[in-house]
């Protein structure tokens, strides 16, 4: 056992623990005959660095995997990163274009290459951060979603799902990035208000008898209408159904038809239907009979204006870019007479009424999306959701918080196809290889393509690779080995016991891990799903670079530490709500972490050292058994909200047993005990707040691994048996002594009192106050009597015996007694009252006014909500004070 230091260094304790953890293999499960506990990290892009979101996920994680691995389990955190397709392929193009190259200069293999080669060097950077922040990962068995096993996992559910009809080729819209020029999920594309227009055209009708008015956002996709719709219920256009108008431009006819996405209401009540280029015309364009083979595509790879197969679009757009298109669309509609001008309030004429637009634009490339239609490989979701929405509903998998639920189950009911392929080379490339006749081979490998195809025929390999969550979606399963590992429950650790997730992949990865795991392990993937909101600027705001609101976690672990960064994110995630960055209370945790540091220094310096037992040491005076009791309580509260995934109520648990009962309360109680020399008791109390202080350090490592660990080593010498091992405490209620805890809280709440009340009076620290007692029990009477040396210490008052005299004084009331502390002499009675008059006055006209304001529906309805949210606090902090400043008053008599 070696002495603290006095000052508490973060950073010096950080690296040398994290790396005494690994270097000795203690992240890895090795309890044999143990219960196995199992959580998959939620992989990481490998061109990741750590984000304020990453320190809340990751945080909670790690305090399941170290509060797991306390219970004695044998814990495995799983941890891995995803290859990114898109990110990791842009990121290396880069590196090219800054050497005036691109990728085009090289075969695919050779690229492939280059990318392996930054990942070798470059990649997983974040994988160092997430050591930073403590993460007891497994690192000895970290997987990557392209090495070699991954990859096997990947084409054989590929192959499995083809063969079964699951998966499939079509041609359908898709989320279309020209400047990546690939297909890109939902969950990349991000909606940007954009001022734009409402241009309003006529379609003459095709036998001369008129027009009919149709009104877009986008003129340019004229050249590929293939209908105009109409509600089937609207009167107005009930003779036009079923007639042909003549596009202008193109002079393409098309047909009047009636469908229930045109809305009577809205504009004039019929819309324009291009099938090939939004996805509400996709289905209207199904539902009218239109093979999406026949659907027009007036759009290259790079959305360019491209010709249709009909041949209809004036040579001179083709191969113009789509917005200068837009524009002389426009031009050649206005020049035919069928653009109908906006009129504004002013009588002025204009091309378009102005519009803000809600327009997708590529996460990535920056670039405005289109609907595009092309072939792409398909899973049929709708089939693999049935079994997930059905684990859900039975219970099989929780989700947590419970109203998540309905969320799933309206995706899961509703879900669409879902597009797998991706038109990069950097990924898992498609085992699909196709013959000159257009027949398709599907197999694991080249060869077993060939054996499918016969001798003599030739084979290219579908150029495409696949959707990163595609692989990702394999994670539980396949991390653990599968298909390789013979044993369906992969050895215990399938399903998972818990996934910590953000709310904001729940479809893209979730709900996919859902399906993939039913389907090939024939059980759900894990058997919680846990879903924490996103970390928002501390005005509740969305964090983002343009706003300049972004935090920095690895800004925050160097000037605070990471034990305190990890013990905000865990006090601040209560479920179903988001969290507010804060700074201020990471700096108070980090305060938090420095009074463990100083009270673990007293017990040093006072002969207090490690326990030598598990459960709780005899005891004899009150105070030691009163915070026996306290740490049973703890434990028990701690315990139920573990099992509810409460992190908020297990990090506040802990925090207020250690800094209130521990540190202001407890040791200040024993100090006497041990500072004076044979003083009766004092081994005991030894023996108590060594056996506690142990307790907490076990309680609050999960939380503060860093500090508790550092705290465990130095108050015992215990070299093998580090913190990390040790076991949860048992809540033995067996060893909790009502009567000395009501003793002591009774102390505690009188002291409390007279304290408070010395405060709201302003009466000087250091003055020795009078104490009378009235109405007490013989059972107060005894409390006195055996407290009165404490109460003297801790309050600075002496027991008087009988009656107060007459004149001011202070009346505190503690259950049936009444304590009299008189004031003359004291304080200036009559200053004190007006003071306290004068100070009520204030107060609650700030509170009035700001009731005023809380009370007008058109602040509350109009305000941004952060201001409403800081006057309701602001109002209750008032309420407060008023109520506090008339208690003080009340108490002068």
């Amino acid at each position: 056992m070696s002495e603290l230091p006095k000052t508490f260094d973060p950073a010096e304790i950080e690296s040398r623990w994290y790396a005494h953890w690994e270097a000795n293999g203690l992240f890895r499960p090795d309890r044999p005959g143990a219960e196995p506990w199992t959580i998959v990290n939620p992989p990481p892009n490998v061109t990741g660095s750590l984000h304020i979101g990453h320190a809340l996920d990751n945080t909670l994680q790690d305090i399941l995997a170290r509060h797991a691995r306390l219970k004695g389990k044998d814990a495995r955190w799983v941890v891995g990163m995803d290859h990114a397709g898109i990110a990791t392929q842009m990121v290396v193009e880069r590196q090219l274009n800054a050497n005036q190259q691109k990728r085009t200069d090289f075969s695919r293999e050779a690229f492939v290459d280059k990318v392996w080669q930054w990942k070798a060097e470059s990649g997983g950077a974040i994988t160092g951060q997430l050591r930073r922040l403590g993460c007891s990962m497994d690192w000895s068995d970290e997987r990557f979603t392209m090495d070699e096993g991954f990859s096997k996992a990947v084409l054989k559910v590929f192959v499995e799902l083809y063969k079964q009809g699951l998966l499939y080729r079509d041609k359908r819209l898709v989320n279309w990035d020209p400047g990546l020029g690939t297909a890109i999920s939902d969950l990349e594309v991000e909606t940007t208000d954009v001022k734009g227009g409402f241009w309003h055209l006529k379609y003459p009708l095709a036998d001369g008898s008129g027009h009919i008015e149709v009104a877009t956002t986008r003129p340019e996709t004229m050249l590929a209408d293939m209908a105009v719709a109409v509600h089937p219920s609207d009167e107005r256009y009930a003779a036009m159904v079923g007639k042909q108008v003549r596009l202008p431009i193109t002079g393409r006819l098309i047909p009047i038809i009636t469908d229930e996405h045109a809305d009577p209401e809205l504009g004039s009540g019929a819309v324009k239907i291009t099938p090939g280029h939004d996805f509400n015309d996709f289905e209207v364009g199904k539902r009218a009979g239109i093979k999406a083979a026949d659907m027009l595509n007036m759009l290259d790879a790079k959305a360019n204006i491209t010709q249709t197969a009909d041949g209809l679009i004036p040579d001179e757009l083709i191969g113009m870019e789509r917005f200068a298109a837009r524009k002389r669309v426009v031009e050649l509609l206005k020049a035919d007479g069928c653009l109908i001008p906006h009129i504004d309030k002013d009588g002025n004429e204009h091309d378009a009424e102005p519009r803000t637009i809600a327009t997708p634009f590529g996460d990535r490339s920056g670039v405005v999306i289109e609907p595009w239609l092309t072939d792409q490989w398909y899973v049929d979701a709708a089939t693999l959701a049935k079994p997930a929405i059905e684990a859900v509903r039975s219970g099989a998998t929780k989700i947590v918080p419970k109203n998540w639920e309905k969320t799933y189950f309206n995706w899961m009911e509703n879900i669409q196809p879902w597009c797998v392929s991706r038109q990069l080379w950097w990924g898992h490339r498609i085992p699909a290889w196709f013959a000159d006749d257009g027949s398709v081979y599907v197999a694991e490998t080249e060869a077993e393509a060939q054996a499918q195809a016969g001798a003599g025929v030739a084979l290219k390999q579908d150029e495409d690779v696949l959707d990163t969550w595609f692989s990702s979606a394999l994670w539980p399963f396949a991390t653990l080995g599968w298909p390789e590992a013979g044993d369906p429950t992969l050895g215990g650790r399938y399903p998972n016991d818990v996934l910590i997730s953000g709310f904001d992949i729940l479809f893209f990865w979730d709900a996919r891990m859902m399906m993939q795991g039913l389907h090939f392990m024939k059980q759900v993937p894990f058997k919680t799903l846990y879903l924490h909101g996103l970390v928002r600027a501390a005005d509740g705001a969305k964090m983002s670079k343009s706003k300049g609101n972004v935090v920095d976690p690895l800004g925050l672990i160097d000037k605070y530490g990471a034990d305190a960064l990890r013990f905000f994110m865990a006090a601040m995630e209560s479920q179903g709500r988001d969290v507010k960055m804060d700074e201020k209370r990471v700096e108070g945790y980090r305060n938090f972490a420095t009074k463990l540091w100083n009270a673990a220094r007293f017990a040093q310096s006072n002969g207090i050292r490690a326990s030598e037992q598990i459960e709780p040491p005899a005891a004899t005076l009150a105070v030691n058994k009163w915070i026996v009791a306290e740490t049973i309580q703890t434990v028990q509260a701690m315990d139920l909200a573990f099992a509810d995934y409460r992190f908020d109520e297990a990090a506040n648990a802990i925090y207020q047993f250690t800094w209130s009962r521990f540190c202001d309360w407890y040791l200040e109680l024993i100090k006497p005990v041990l500072q004076t020399e044979g003083a009766d008791g004092a081994a005991e109390t030894r023996q108590v707040a060594g056996w506690v202080l142990d307790q907490i350090l076990v309680l609050l490592h999960p939380f503060m691994p860093f500090i508790t660990e550092e705290l465990w080593s130095k108050l015992g010498d215990r070299p093998d048996y580090p913190l990390i091992t040790a076991r949860w405490p048992i809540a033995d209620a067996r060893s909790m002594d009502a009567d000395a805890v009501q003793e002591v809280d009774w102390l505690i709440r009188l002291v409390g009192e007279v304290r408070a009340a010395r405060t709201e009076l302003d009466i000087k620290p250091g003055a020795r106050l009078a104490l009378h007692v009235r109405d007490a029990h013989a059972e107060t009477t005894e409390r006195l009597a055996r407290q009165e040396a404490a109460l003297g210490r801790l309050a600075r008052v002496d027991r008087v015996e009988g009656e107060a005299p007459a004149g001011g004084a202070v009346q505190i009331v503690v259950d049936e007694a009444t304590f009299v502390i008189p004031l003359e002499g004291v304080i200036d009675i009559e200053a004190e009252r007006a003071r306290l008059t004068k100070a009520i006055g204030a107060a609650e006209k700030e509170r009035d006014g700001l009731n005023g304001r809380l009370s007008n529906p058109a602040f509350v309805e109009k305000a941004k909500p952060e201001a409403v949210d800081k006057a309701r606090a602001d109002h209750a902090d008032k309420s407060a004070e008023v109520a506090r400043l008339q208690a003080a008053l009340g108490r002068l008599g």
